[in-house]
C-alpha cells in the first residue's frame, strides 16, 4: 500500500501536469511534523513558535522551518529580524545552512520571506529543493516544526507530503471547523494517515474545546473512518494578545497564563511527557456553543 507522502504527491503532480518530486524528508530520529489550517487567522503560526519554545524547555532539539511562503511570519512572532530567508536560498544566494537562526529558547528557526510573490508560487522542483536542503539542518533535531500556509494549495499538499505527521488547527467557528474538515478530507483520501492530530484554539473554556475535539474527531470517524488525535485545546486569553503585540512568544511574556499553560500541555502530549496543569482544574467550565457537524 502506497504510503501518505507519495499519494499526495501524486496528487500534486496530478494538479500541475509535472512528474512528482522522489520522496522527501526521511531523516532518522527526528521527528518532522507539519502544521497546518484550513483558513487563515486561527492562530497556526502562533502555536508554533510557542510550541516549540515549549519543547525546547522540555529538552528537545528544536527546529522550526517558516514554510508559509510568500507570507510568513514566525520571525516576527519570536521576536527575531532574520538578514536573510528562504528567498537567498531559492535563488541560490545562501545555503540553508546560512540562513537559519536562533530563536528563543535555543530554537533555531529557519525564516520564510513576506510578500515575496515568487516563494508564493514556487514551482515543485524548487520546493522539493528546499526540502532537501532542509534535510541537512534538521538531521540533529529531536523535532522539525514546520508552518505551512492555509487551505490546500498545492505548496501546501508538497509540505505535508514530507511530513510524518500532521497538525490541524482551528477554532470552534463553524466555518474554521469545515475548513478544517476539508483540509483532512483530503489528506485522509490521499494516504495512510495515522498520525493527524488536531488543536483547538480560542476556545473559552477547557469543556468547548473538548467539545469541539470530540464532534470533529466523530465526524472524521464516521464520514472518513479516520481516527485523529486530540492534543488538546488553548483558551482564549488577552496575555496571548498582549504577547504577539509585544511581539514576544506568550511562553516567556507571561509563563503562567492560561494559553501559555494550554501550550504546554499540548507539548507534553506531543512529546510523550506529563505537563500537569499549575492552576489546577477547578475551571467552572461555561456552557458550548452549538457546533456545527460536518458530513460529506
Amino acid at each position: 500500500m502506497r504510503d501518505q507522502a507519495a499519494r499526495l504527491r501524486e496528487l500534486v503532480s496530478h494538479s500541475t501536469g509535472k512528474p512528482s518530486p522522489p520522496p522527501v524528508l526521511q531523516t532518522a530520529g527526528t521527528r518532522i511534523i507539519a502544521v497546518a489550517s484550513g483558513k487563515g487567522g486561527v492562530g497556526k503560526s502562533n502555536l508554533v513558535a510557542n510550541l516549540a519554545i515549549a519543547l525546547a524547555q522540555k529538552g528537545k532539539k528544536v527546529v522550526v522551518f517558516d514554510a508559509d511562503l510568500g507570507l510568513a511570519n514566525l520571525d516576527i512572532l519570536l521576536g527575531l529580524v532574520p538578514r536573510y530567508t528562504l528567498y537567498d536560498v531559492l535563488y541560490g544566494r545562501k545555503e540553508m545552512r546560512d540562513v537559519v537562526i536562533e530563536g528563543p529558547a535555543g530554537v533555531r528557526v529557519i525564516p520564510g520571506g513576506s510578500g515575496i510573490q515568487e516563494l508564493a508560487n514556487v514551482n515543485p522542483q524548487d520546493q522539493q529543493r528546499l526540502l532537501d536542503a532542509l534535510r541537512e539542518v534538521a538531521g540533529a533535531a529531536d523535532f522539525l516544526l514546520i508552518d505551512t500556509g492555509a487551505g490546500i494549495s498545492r505548496v501546501v499538499l508538497g509540505f505535508l507530503a514530507a511530513a510524518g505527521e500532521v497538525i490541524i488547527v482551528t477554532t470552534t467557528e463553524p466555518t474554521a471547523l469545515t475548513d478544517a474538515y476539508g483540509v483532512i478530507k483530503v489528506l485522509a483520501k490521499y494516504g495512510e494517515h495515522s498520525a493527524i492530530k488536531t488543536v483547538i484554539n480560542r476556545v473559552t473554556s477547557l469543556r468547548e474545546g473538548e467539545d469541539a475535539s470530540r464532534r470533529l474527531k466523530m465526524t472524521a470517524l464516521r464520514f472518513l473512518n479516520l481516527e485523529l488525535e486530540s492534543l488538546g485545546c488553548i483558551r482564549e486569553d488577552k496575555m496571548l494578545i498582549r504577547a504577539v503585540k509585544e511581539q514576544q512568544p506568550v511562553l516567556l511574556k507571561y509563563p503562567f497564563s492560561h494559553a501559555a499553560e494550554d501550550i504546554q500541555v499540548i507539548a507534553g502530549n506531543l512529546a510523550n511527557m506529563v505537563v500537569p496543569r499549575p492552576f489546577g482544574g477547578a475551571e467552572i467550565f461555561k456552557a458550548s456553543s452549538p457546533l456545527v457537524l460536518l458530513g460529506r
